[in-house]
């Protein structure tokens, strides 16, 4: 794991090094084992890597040289993140004839694409985002692994090209722009980003499963983006109509295999342990093939209505793990806390679990620990959210009779206003894309709705006619939506939008990597979700029962009452739940919403606003609190972000 950016200009100066320097330094974060640069004025490219050292603690030196005696001395290369059954790959590689100059599991990726071309991604497996430079055909290859595990963003402008695994990195040069876009400020108080878009003009995210190849022509750069992997799920009836029997074991072998691999490192490997199956799971198998126990890192809120690690503490105690419990208090969710999960995310947050998991990550490498294995990916791949499950009841004609949807509800009343709407509402761009509104978008559009009043004038007009619900249904890819199971419909939607816009990123890599913490998610292993994919929706959730599959393939890793739990959503309290979180908000707000802010940002109507606010003081409707929890947490990073982020 590591942080990598780099340019690619016919602009290259005497500057150049001193800035790639102070790229580096704000990915510090990312790798403080030490900086690796390139700088190569002949063709005006300069790469940086910042590096965590994981796999082959003495000979990982970055950027990576390729070899004249191979074929590959052409290539240089920079990668964040690991690439698994890298041994095996580097055994068959060598019987054809290419040597290795390190024995880190980066190095396979050059090699690879020297036999297979821009095919090489299909033989890649892992998290990964990476910088490919071919001098002979003057391209450079930017790319990002399935899932967007690991961050990556670039700028093409009349300056050349430029990316970097952090934004910050980007705009520690001075000829990246910096102009904050409103219509991403919008999508980040509704809390869903259009994929690709991030917080500043003409600054792309490379989307999940993606490439980008650019082409040196002259002095301008021609930039293609394209797809090679995508979570294509079967039309519907094309499932793959097997015993339950099989289902079950073909589930077991497909994680055993994938948390094996993950185990694979240089260094102790952890697991983040939380009440919930997935996580669960992961330690139960883990302590089962490590030989030594394993460590497990737990997070206790300090309000028994959230709080899991009671349940944690039983798997632990089962599995024979090492549990090692992070109390959390309510005050510690804000402030400079607060800021600095802002500062690290790069983007707003609607809850502070995003804090929390920045504060556990702080916990781990303090106790001397660099990788952690989590349990990320499988709500999305088995169908675990109670969003998901909503729409499964409502439109599936099994259910869609019977009380099972409402019954749900009632049990899931407590995350009312946040992950779950407290009324039913569409939108027609979603109609026309997708057949419904699926129930994941729509607290979201509840929140724009509270919002749109709050904005003023000013900032109304920059916007004007945007829909941004309409931009997050477009951008959705109908051909892999039509002729889907509702099921396969919702999953894809939240797969190609929350899952790495939120769970990825503030629940994810830029938290963990916030304290130098390589976080590996083991149901996202392409070859898992490749699998699941094929699972008959009746498999996935049966009789109500969201990931029946994995809980029957796990049923003797699990402690009873976890086998038989309903699904919890793994969550923060928010502020209106506890006095003192709530005065902890109150000193946000008077720092970054205050008339001098309100007034340099022009987001809001202030007076507006402070009605909201007090309003919201005043009032004890949770579902309708809750939802004005979401959006002070919003503007509060609205407000902050760019003065965190630009330093």
């Amino acid at each position: 794991m590591c942080g990598i950016a780099g340019l690619w200009s016919p602009h290259y100066d005497d500057q150049t090094e001193t800035h790639t320097k102070l790229m580096a330094d704000r990915m510090y974060h990312r790798g403080p084992d030490g900086y690796g640069f390139l700088h190569d004025p002949d063709n005006g490219l300069a790469m940086v890597h910042t590096r965590l050292s994981i796999i082959g603690l003495d000979s990982g030196t970055q950027p990576i040289h390729g070899r004249e005696d191979d074929g590959t001395g052409h290539l240089k290369l920079t990668v964040n993140g690991e690439f698994y059954d890298y041994k095996r790959i580097r055994g068959l590689l060598r019987t054809d004839g290419y040597w290795f100059n390190t024995r880190s599991d980066s190095e396979i990726a050059m090699k690879l694409y020297h036999k297979h071309g821009l095919d090489f991604v299909h033989h890649l497996r892992g998290e990964f985002a990476f910088a490919l430079f071919d001098e002979q055909k003057q391209q450079l290859i930017l790319v990002r692994d399935r899932f967007g595990i690991r961050p990556l963003y670039y700028h093409k402008g009349e300056k050349g090209m430029f990316w970097g695994s952090e934004i910050k990195a980007m705009l520690a040069h001075p000829d990246v722009p910096r102009k904050v876009c409103p219509k991403a400020q919008l999508h980040q108080m509704m809390q869903v980003m259009v994929p690709g878009m991030t917080l500043f003009e003409d600054i792309h995210a490379l989307k999940p499963g993606h490439m980008v190849i650019v082409t040196r022509k002259g002095d301008d750069y021609e930039v293609e983006e394209r797809r090679y992997w995508d979570a294509e799920f079967p039309l519907e009836g094309e499932h793959d109509d097997l015993p339950d029997e099989e289902h079950i074991e073909n589930v077991r072998r497909a994680l055993v295999e994938s948390i094996t691999l993950r185990l694979e490192a240089d260094v102790p490997v952890a697991c983040y342990l939380s009440g919930g199956i997935d996580s669960c799971s992961i330690l139960g198998m883990a302590a089962a093939i490590q030989q030594s126990p394993v460590k497990a890192f737990t997070i206790s809120f300090d309000d028994d209505r959230y709080d899991e690690a009671h349940i944690a503490t039983e798997m632990a105690e089962m599995a024979g793990a090492d549990q090692d419990i992070l109390n959390i208090k309510a005050v510690d969710l804000y402030g400079e806390n607060f800021e600095k999960a802002v500062y690290y995310s790069e983007r707003t947050f609607y809850n502070t679990l995003g804090v929390a998991k920045m504060l556990m990550s702080e916990h781990v490498r303090k106790v001397g620990y660099k990788v952690v294995i989590t349990g990320e990916g499988s709500d999305e791949l088995f169908g675990g959210y109670a969003q998901f499950k909503a729409d499964y009841f409502l439109h599936d004609p099994a259910y869609a009779e019977t009380a099972a949807g409402e019954d749900m509800k009632k049990r899931n009343a407590i995350f009312s206003g946040s992950v779950l709407a407290e009324k039913q509402i569409s939108h027609p761009a979603f109609e026309e894309v997708m057949g419904f509104t699926p129930s994941w978008i729509q607290p979201w559009m509840l929140v724009l709705e509270r919002v749109k009043p709050l904005l003023s004038d000013e900032f109304k007009a920059k916007l004007g006619d945007y829909d941004p619900v309409a931009a997050i249904a477009y951008s959705l890819d109908k051909s892999m939506l039509d002729g889907r199971h509702v099921l396969d419909k919702v999953q894809y939607s939240w797969i190609k939008t929350m899952l790495e816009g939120q769970i990825l990123n503030w629940g994810g890599d830029r938290v963990d990597m916030a304290n130098s913490l390589e976080s590996r998610p083991a149901f996202l292993d392409h070859h898992v979700a490749e699998l699941a994919l094929r699972i008959p929706p009746h498999v996935r959730i049966r009789d109500g029962i969201e990931k029946w599959v994995v809980r029957e393939a796990m049923k003797h890793v699990l402690p009873e009452v976890l086998y038989k739990r309903e699904k919890f959503a793994f969550m923060a309290p928010p502020a209106h739940t506890d006095r003192a979180k709530a005065a902890e908000i109150d000193k946000l707000i008077e720092k970054w919403l205050s008339s001098a802010e309100i007034a340099e940002h022009g987001i809001f109507d202030e007076a507006k606003l402070r009605r909201s606010i007090e309003d919201y003081r005043k009032s004890d409707d949770h579902a309708q609190n809750t939802r004005k929890d979401i959006i002070l947490n919003h503007a509060i990073a609205l407000h902050a972000i760019d003065e965190l982020i630009e330093g």
